[in-house]
């Protein structure tokens, strides 16, 4: 049975990885921060602090891919369009004649990626709340979707 210590420390370190919307790399400091002072004496808070660190990292993974896929498809979609010329030659750069009927493929591919990625978004702040409500019921919980990086 988990003291309410424990339950409280690994409640606070699902809640940790929130500070992303105030501190950038939050979500991965301030759990490192609680999960590295109560590892040695908990296996409840090392089991939730390596769970919160594991989906943090596979969210990283999705959305530096995600990235990597939109960006690209969205640029090579706009500079198709433009002139080399213009952009050599410092010109403004005007869109005449731009085709989204032959551009609908690659504008899908890269929008998809994008609605995914806010998907992933709004998916991690409910699972953040959802495992922090069953943590502090003493409660183990493995977050869907995650890699298991730190073990």
């Amino acid at each position: 049975m988990e003291t309410t210590t424990e339950k409280n420390t690994a409640t606070f370190t699902h809640l940790s990885a929130l500070t992303q919307y105030f501190i950038p790399f939050g979500n991965y400091i301030f759990p490192i921060i609680l999960w590295t002072s109560k590892k040695e004496s908990s296996e409840f808070v090392d089991h939730h602090g390596k769970q919160v660190l594991n989906f943090q990292l596979s969210l990283l993974l999705y959305s530096l891919v995600l990235i990597l896929i939109a960006v690209p498809t969205f640029l090579i979609t706009l500079f198709k369009n433009v002139p080399f010329e213009a952009v050599v030659n410092h010109h403004d750069f005007v869109f005449r004649n731009f085709n989204f009927e032959g551009n609908i493929g690659m504008l899908t591919v890269g929008l998809v990626a994008v609605l995914i990625f806010g998907l992933l978004k709004v998916a991690e702040f409910f699972l953040i709340i959802y495992a922090s409500i069953k943590t502090s019921n003493g409660e183990k919980y493995k977050y869907p979707i995650t890699i298991p990086f730190i073990k």
